[in-house]
């Protein structure tokens, strides 16, 4: 019986051929938001041929005030985009058949004008040219951290229209999936949880107003973008925090979302403040992405730690989520499709030039991977 693990997926109208995704994995190898031709190129060509049904292009930021570091992905202008071009020809060439490609847009508000994380990952200092960043409220991410600017009426107008604009922009590009990211501790989750939303107008207090700004971002985009294109977001399950985001309010914010026009929902958790204790392990978060998705019926996908191959079929065959991504287990084994393929014998394609590796053609198949 074929594995559920290999089955196809309709995310709204895209679908894709099986129920596995590449996760966004920020580089920092960018130059002013422009991919790096090189670095860029081999990533995305690499992770094209993986076999995952959809590959989603690292966090891209829609302004340059919105990058995390000096080193991230933008779309925020014609060189931006023509750096994303380049980057998608060469992953499409190569890319496994049926492959889809999407793009995850957002801003890091308060967590933008920070060092990659091989420097160390803080804040810049005032020698490393930092940049004013922005939040929900002057609050920042830490101690020694920048004090973003609290937006007002004519920033949150301004973002709006930079997410309304990147979309535009991944259109052009062929792109087949559109991910906001309200995750994470950036700006749409710095203004969906009361840890870094402090605000007392329209935009602040209530879960009503929190969710306001990125369900408006998420009404402007579906608007804009075609009905070919599938529209979703990365959310927060919980903030592990107990004066911050719920799983009860998460179920709200996915409900809304679908409610919108939204296709889909990632589900993964924290980042809004440091310090926090999580339960890491083995698909740790997969009962956030179960909740959500029995309570709402929103195509829901499940991330975290999930690196086996036999788990994250059980993820799928029980019901818990529609699809499951990897991110560092793709860094780690770029061929994690292939031989999860074998492991559950479930048939898959292979790359021409690379079709004398499939097993039953190669007897190193089965001594390097015995089951």
């Amino acid at each position: 019986m074929t594995s559920k693990l290999f089955e196809s997926l309709a995310i709204g109208p895209v679908t894709v051929p099986n129920r596995i995704a590449v996760a966004p994995m920020c580089q920092y190898s960018a130059h002013d938001g422009c991919a790096d031709p090189d670095w860029h190129g081999q990533h995305l060509m690499n992770l094209a041929m993986t076999g995952a049904g959809l590959v989603v292009i690292e966090a891209t930021a829609v302004e340059r005030l919105g990058r995390i570091t000096h080193g991230c992905l933008g779309l925020w202008d014609d060189a931006t985009e023509a750096s994303v071009a380049r980057m998608l020809a060469a992953g499409r060439r190569f890319a496994h058949p049926g492959t889809r490609f999407g793009i995850q847009l957002g801003h890091a508000g308060r967590k933008a004008s920070a060092q990659r994380t091989w420097e160390g990952g803080r804040a810049l200092s005032a020698d490393a040219d930092p940049w004013t960043t922005v939040s929900a409220s002057a609050v920042p991410f830490d101690a020694h951290w920048h004090t973003p600017i609290a937006l007002d009426d004519t920033g949150i107008a301004r973002v709006k229209s930079a997410f309304v604009d990147a979309s535009r922009r991944a259109v052009r590009l062929g792109l087949d999936v559109i991910e906001l990211h309200a995750a994470h501790g950036y700006l749409l989750h710095q203004f969906t949880s009361p840890l870094s939303n402090r605000r007392t107008d329209r935009y602040g207090g209530s879960l009503d107003n929190r969710l306001r700004l990125p369900l408006e971002i998420m009404q402007a985009v579906r608007a804009a973008v075609p009905a070919h294109v599938a529209v979703g977001a990365r959310i927060t399950g919980t903030d592990w925090h107990p004066d911050g985001i719920t799983i009860e309010e998460a179920v709200v914010f996915a409900r809304e979302l679908k409610a919108l026009g939204a296709d889909y929902v990632c589900v993964t958790s924290g980042g809004i403040v440091p310090g926090i204790s999580i339960p890491v392990a083995e698909g740790y978060q997969v009962p956030l992405a179960e909740r959500i998705r029995r309570e709402t019926g929103i195509t829901t996908r499940a991330v975290g730690l999930i690196v086996d191959p036999v788990h994250a079929d059980l993820v799928i065959s029980s019901g818990r989520a529609d699809q499951v991504a990897l991110a560092r287990a793709f860094i780690d084994n770029p061929r994690w499709v292939w031989h999860a393929a074998q492991k559950l014998d479930a048939p898959i394609s292979y790359p021409p030039p690379y079709d004398r590796i499939r097993p039953g053609s190669w007897p190193g198949a089965a001594l390097a991977r015995p089951k």
